[in-house]
């Protein structure tokens, strides 16, 4: 289907005065049809290929992007997110410590773990203190800077900064994830991959899962991914402390009532997607939560204010491990941003990856917010 193509079931139209057929307003069931035919032919279209729309909510299309581009350099390690946002404004392409290194190959028992960031986030910002520990404890770590686009393919303002990531459409991230993952397994001879996300990149990261290649329900033994381990991850979506939920009401009252697509000019095209019960969310849940031979870590902070409530994080299907960061360590208050500092989620991934080597998990204070 061709950039732009509309879908678009036929809708009532009635006579006017004039004896003429009038162009109908669609109806809020007419508009959620047409989108479920329009998620259902992005789902199942070749990944990287032009998206289809939807006609009636008189949707903007967004380009497909390109390869990821390589980070250039390596920054220092950092002890908090904001020390860390401040640096990758100056150098918005560096790889954090130990990542990117394209001739690592990994130990005997190991695979390579990729890292995915956040919305908005980079690769540097996101795992500045988390990569070190994985390089440290022996892993071949690689670290992209994926969905970066402009303010006209639904950027948000946020592209205006740099170093500003995972913007786009969640469906054209997801497809340069997973060249990317083809890349890392060429490049380390593995089979597999395990992966880390934070926010958005869990999601992103399921998204190529389940319809970019990434993990096969019928043959498990072709999945390209072993583990999957997420921080704060907007599985279920968010309501964004309330204000999420309230737009997308709002919208579903009919065309007449687009707040998100308002607001999308401001958060970009996947801050949109996340929002509690959008049709990206919902299509992305409708199946196949979980995978055959796939093992998965969830964890969530009671104090995330961003993917709200916290625990709609959570996968809750048999053989998933849902983990509170609070639980059996109170002193840990990370919030959404300072979750990939906390030496207690590091914990909890190196003990996901290798339970044999890192049985014990840390626990020490770690800041709501103000992570420096």
């Amino acid at each position: 289907m061709a950039v732009g193509a509309s879908v678009a079931p036929s809708v009532s139209a009635q006579p006017s005065e004039s004896g003429a057929a009038a162009v109908a307003t669609p109806t809020p069931a007419e508009i959620a049809r047409a989108q479920e035919l329009t998620d259902y032919i992005n789902a199942h279209a070749t990944p990287g290929s032009p998206r289809a729309v939807n006609g009636l909510r008189r949707d903007v299309a967004t380009r497909p992007l390109g390869p990821i581009v390589d980070t250039v350099g390596v920054g220092p390690v950092q002890r908090g997110f904001w020390s860390a946002f401040v640096y990758s404004q100056f150098h918005p392409n560096v790889a954090p410590p130990g990542a990117n290194d394209w001739n690592c190959k990994p130990k005997a028992g190991q695979r390579p773990v990729v890292l995915a960031h956040g919305t908005w986030e980079n690769a540097y910002n996101n795992w500045a203190a988390f990569a070190p520990v994985l390089k440290k404890a022996g892993y071949c770590v690689f670290a992209p800077n994926y969905g970066r686009t402009d303010l006209l393919n639904g950027g948000g303002l946020g592209v205006v900064l740099p170093g500003t990531n995972g913007e786009v459409a969640i469906e054209y991230s997801a497809a340069q994830f997973g060249d990317y993952v083809d890349r890392v397994l060429k490049a380390t001879g593995a089979k597999k991959v395990d992966v880390i996300g934070h926010s958005q990149g869990g999601l992103m990261v399921r998204q190529w899962m389940k319809f970019g290649g990434g993990a096969d329900y019928d043959h498990p033994e072709r999945s390209k991914i072993g583990k999957l381990i997420t921080y704060g991850a907007t599985h279920k979506g968010t309501t964004l402390l309330g204000i999420g939920a309230l737009g997308r009401g709002i919208n579903n009252l009919g065309p007449a009532f687009n707040v998100l697509g308002v607001t999308e000019l401001l958060v970009g095209r996947s801050g949109i997607q996340q929002t509690v019960d959008s049709p990206f969310i919902k299509n992305l849940n409708r199946s196949k939560l979980v995978f055959p031979g796939v093992d998965y870590t969830i964890v969530g902070s009671r104090y995330d204010e961003v993917t709200t409530p916290f625990d709609l994080t959570f996968i809750r299907r048999p053989g998933v491990n849902n983990i509170v960061l609070q639980d059996g360590c109170e002193q840990d208050t990370s919030d959404h941003l300072s979750m990939s500092y906390s030496p207690r989620a590091m914990s909890i991934a190196l003990r996901a990856l290798d339970p044999e080597r890192f049985a014990r998990l840390a626990c020490g204070p770690s800041p709501w917010f103000f992570s420096f």
